[in-house]
């Protein structure tokens, strides 16, 4: 079941857009969120220090997606602001880093 985001602009869609990736003491989410309607789509990527995650969470995005969408529902219009600028003027996927100094939803 997808999980969602009721937002100021509309209901968007989560979801995973690529594989979890490992980097050294973190795992980067690659997120895709999409408007209910299909008018836009923004992507960003969630770099989660190992030390703030669940054993569980570790292996699972859709673990890591139930995490973050509370805490990027609250945060949407400032995230999809910097995501939509990073990507248009930057040329690159916003990362968001979440650890000890910034832990958001962990």
């Amino acid at each position: 079941m997808p999980t969602t985001l009721k937002t100021g602009r509309g209901i968007y869609t989560i979801a995973s857009a690529a594989p979890l990736a490992r980097a050294a003491g973190s795992v980067v989410l690659t997120l895709s969120l999409e408007r209910g309607d299909g008018i836009e789509k923004v992507a960003l990527r969630c770099r989660i220090a190992i030390g703030l995650m669940r054993s569980a969470d570790s292996d699972s995005a859709e673990k890591l997606i139930e995490r973050i969408a509370p805490w990027l529902e609250r945060e949407f219009e400032q995230t999809r602001e910097a995501a939509l600028k990073s990507i248009r003027a930057e040329r690159h996927l916003l990362e968001i880093s979440f650890d000890e100094t910034n832990p958001g939803p962990f």
